[in-house]
């Protein structure tokens, strides 16, 4: 079995080194054989903002929020991946989900 985290930080590397679309390529088939990794559905999503693969970038967050639902972070990122993309009232109950959260801390 491949060692994800490691397939990970390999994809993080080809990000820093300028190759992102090569990032994408290794994120996208860890999620594949890994459903749940959720480092890397969080790096596709900021990464494929980057692209304005925004409908893909939306997806990943949303399933960075179902694997860890009381992370407020995950929603704040989601709130804004989903501004970039121009989902406002998206974006507006991401923010207060995550708002519950934080108060409930």
């Amino acid at each position: 079995m491949p060692d994800f985290d490691k397939l990970y930080d390999e994809a993080i590397a080809l990000q820093e080194s300028g190759d992102l679309d090569g990032a994408i390529v290794r994120l996208e088939d860890i999620v594949r054989q890994q459903p749940d990794h959720m480092l890397s559905h969080s790096a596709l999503s900021v990464y494929l903002g980057k692209k304005e693969r925004f409908d893909e970038a939306v997806g990943h967050a949303e399933r960075v929020c179902e694997l860890d639902p009381d992370d407020p972070f995950s929603f704040i990122a989601m709130s804004l991946i989903c501004q970039k993309a121009g989902r406002i009232t998206e974006a507006e109950q991401a923010a207060m989900s995550a708002r519950r959260r934080q108060s409930a801390e």
